[in-house]
């Protein structure tokens, strides 16, 4: 019924000196009673959940792995379970106990007074996490939107003196107002606020995109579960210095960069924040406007750590967020699958992965690759500029030596592929734009045409 292990002292991640005790605990639905409908393996939930608090520094000493056959709606584990914890914990002295699931606010309060100690769920723990690595001003105001939302369903364990009334003046609370209702008024009220301020983030990320579809350069965002090396990759890429760490929810704020492609066109690469199994609807609702990114995307790159023994389990993962957000995760023509961490599988693990690689159909195949050894990259940037290059249209046009206006205009409204001076001083150009913008390229040069050879070499990558 129960698995306890005991970390080991000096063991990588486990905390550090002074850090605040914990102990995590996975409860399980299974058997006749399943609610819980995963098919990830409890003990892969329960060493995430693990990972997930030492990813802020938690000093992890003990973990039980529980299996329920029911929930019980006072405490979520059985009485038995919570006094047999009670007792571990004033053991070991811990200071904080993390449950990986969902507790309701009454829940989490009888808890904490059978453990005589705090008490955080699976989405406490997460906005902590997103707490601490929020670095702009946009990030920490969704972080704290999805954390008002959370405390203001919780607001009944905080206080025992709910029959309190207290009196005031209107803008302190009426006659009458209990101190409950006041604080979830005053929580209502930042949350207005902080919506509003969103929406003008939002407002100034719109002006951004249009400037960008305007130039005109396709958009491309990278998603995948937290910690499968998107960073990486997006370092890789771009040669840019992205926070690259072995540590979940390292990027939280969104970066974008210019990408080269292999032909010369360019492209805008966006990272984005990391999904995770059972991610909080109130995250995914705050951090929306960051997420638009995505959902704007030309082509999204789905990363994943191939490397993981959950790697298909994270994909759905993934896959059931991208829904949320209204994006089709089997839409063949706008997802790329990038299996990621190539260079941590042994050799036969490697010829499986390529093996499973090829029998994927042609519009749907991933591209294996090591974001951290450089391995694939070029045949990823080569199958990029490829499923661009389907989607938008190429054309072909000679310049005079006098039509400089007209030469500005091309490098200003589309993607110049190729550019060759001619010996009778004439420019050749070769470029690439959007489709509902080929009527302009036409109306201005009369001779732009679909350049054959150009198109058949790029459908040859």
């Amino acid at each position: 019924m129960k698995r306890a292990k005991q970390a080991k002292a000096g063991e990588p991640g486990t905390g550090r000196a002074g850090s605040t005790r914990a102990i995590v605990i996975g409860p399980y639905v299974s058997g006749a009673g399943r609610v819980d409908l995963t098919s990830r393996s409890p003990k892969a939930r329960l060493d995430e959940a693990v990972g997930l608090a030492r990813a802020i520094d938690l000093d992890v000493r003990q973990t039980f792995e529980i299996h329920l056959s029911a929930i019980r709606p006072a405490t979520y584990l059985g009485k038995g379970k919570v006094e047999e914890i009670a007792r571990e914990i004033e053991n070991g002295e811990i200071s904080l106990v993390v449950m990986d699931c969902a507790l309701s606010p009454v829940q989490q309060r009888n808890l904490e007074r059978a453990f005589k100690t705090k008490v955080i769920d699976r989405t406490g723990l997460i906005l902590e996490i997103f707490g601490q690595r929020a670095r702009t001003r946009e990030g920490a105001l969704q972080v704290e939107l999805a954390h008002l939302a959370y405390q203001k369903s919780r607001l009944v364990r905080s206080w025992t003196h709910l029959e309190r009334q207290r009196g005031g003046f209107g803008f302190l609370g009426g006659p009458g107002e209990t101190q409950i209702e006041t604080d979830r008024r005053l929580i209502q009220e930042r949350m207005t606020r902080i919506e509003r301020e969103l929406e003008q983030v939002k407002r100034t990320r719109g002006l951004h995109r249009k400037s960008r579809r305007d130039v005109p350069f396709p958009t491309i965002a990278l998603v995948g579960y937290t910690n499968a090396g998107k960073s990486t990759l997006f370092n890789a890429l771009t040669r840019a210095q992205v926070r690259a760490e072995n540590l979940l929810f390292a990027t939280l704020d969104p970066t974008l960069r210019a990408l080269q492609l292999p032909h010369g066109g360019r492209a805008i690469l966006s990272d984005t924040v990391g999904f995770i199994a059972d991610l909080p609807t109130t995250l995914v609702s705050a951090f929306r406007a960051t997420l638009e990114e995505v959902i704007s995307a030309d082509l999204i790159l789905h990363v994943r750590d191939i490397s993981h023994a959950e790697s298909d389990v994270q994909g759905e993962d993934v896959a059931k967020v991208l829904s949320e957000l209204g994006i089709d995760p089997n839409d063949s023509a706008r997802l790329m699958e990038v299996w990621n961490k190539a260079d941590l599988l042994d050799h036969d693990a490697r010829i499986a992965v390529a093996n499973a690689a090829r029998r994927v159909p042609a519009d749907r195949r991933p591209v294996v690759i090591s974001a951290a050894t450089g391995e694939g990259i070029t045949d990823l940037l080569e199958r990029i500029e490829a499923r661009l290059a389907s989607e938008r249209t190429q054309l072909a046009l000679t310049l005079d030596p006098s039509d400089g206006k007209g030469l500005a205009w091309l490098y200003k409204n589309s993607e110049v592929l190729e550019r060759r001076n001619q010996s009778d001083g004439s420019v050749f150009l070769e470029v690439r734009i959007a489709p509902e913008r080929a009527e302009l390229v036409h109306r201005r040069f009369p001779n732009a045409r679909a350049p054959q050879l150009h198109a058949a070499r790029l459908r040859k990558v």
